[in-house]
């Protein structure tokens, strides 16, 4: 139990480091700029962040929100994604224990985790994760339990595919673009690693959660529906919440279905 218990906090502790570095990801990718160099600085004064003021969540709670050269407020995003990626980590070591199949998915995971902060600002998914991500979720439904080649090549296929067809009939009946070529890769890479299983269930949970918030924040805003929501958010929490409860979730639902039927 006290060995199970260090396993979980260290996991926790490796995910929020891991989501150190992301955030380097999701402030310098928009740009073009590369995520190796320069080292990591204040954007205000360049301060370089010597490395006790970098360590994730509790450096920023000692410095106060706040850079230690110029005083100048630090984004909340900062701590938030460590502390969002601790957690994912935690609940796959939890889910599947120091396996494969826990590394290739906190992989994926925090690609995921970049995608979702980059869309939430600046409404783009970055090709330099979906597209590598599409060919690496492919490589490792070789190895993945329960995976396969055949059944993530189909998840990519039916995943871009949707969309894609999705896009060209919104663009057909309405004259404009409502679904970015971002979100149609970031599904084909989703169905990479999860397999086509997990495409309907992804559709159907993200739209369903994309609706209600988007519902509410144009009563909220009193804006029309002419307001651009992101969708990659959506799509990721879809898919986040299909690999830990999507197989169950189909499985209550088919033996619902077979009752009533």
């Amino acid at each position: 139990m006290t060995l199970q218990i260090s396993f979980s906090v260290f996991a926790f502790i490796f995910g929020a480091v891991v989501g150190s570095f992301l955030n380097v990801c999701i402030c310098r990718l928009p740009a073009n700029e590369s995520v190796v160099s320069p080292p990591s600085h204040c954007p205000h004064c360049q301060y370089p962040i010597r490395w006790f003021d970098n360590i994730p969540i509790v450096s920023y709670l000692l410095l106060g929100g706040k850079c230690r050269g110029c005083q100048a407020k630090i984004s909340l995003q900062y701590p938030l994604v460590e502390l969002l990626n601790g957690l994912v980590c935690l609940a796959l070591f939890i889910s599947f224990g120091p396996t494969l199949d826990f590394c290739v998915f906190f992989l994926f995971c925090s690609a995921l985790v970049v995608i979702t902060f980059i869309d939430l600002e600046h409404q783009i998914i970055p090709d330099e994760i979906s597209l590598p991500g599409i060919v690496i979720g492919f490589l490792c439904s070789f190895v993945l339990n329960g995976l396969g080649w055949l059944n993530s090549l189909l998840g990519i296929l039916l995943g871009g595919g949707s969309l894609l067809l999705v896009a060209y009939c919104y663009q057909r009946l309405t004259g404009k673009e409502g679904m970015g070529g971002g979100d149609i890769k970031l599904l084909a890479m989703m169905g990479a690693f999860l397999g086509w299983k997990s495409i309907p269930f992804i559709i159907f949970a993200s739209s369903l959660v994309g609706s209600v918030v988007g519902v509410t924040l144009m009563l909220i805003q009193k804006k029309d529906s002419k307001l651009a929501i992101p969708f990659g958010p959506y799509l990721a929490f879809g898919a986040l919440l299909y690999i830990f409860f999507g197989p169950r979730l189909i499985d209550w639902y088919l033996k619902l279905g077979g009752l009533q039927g």
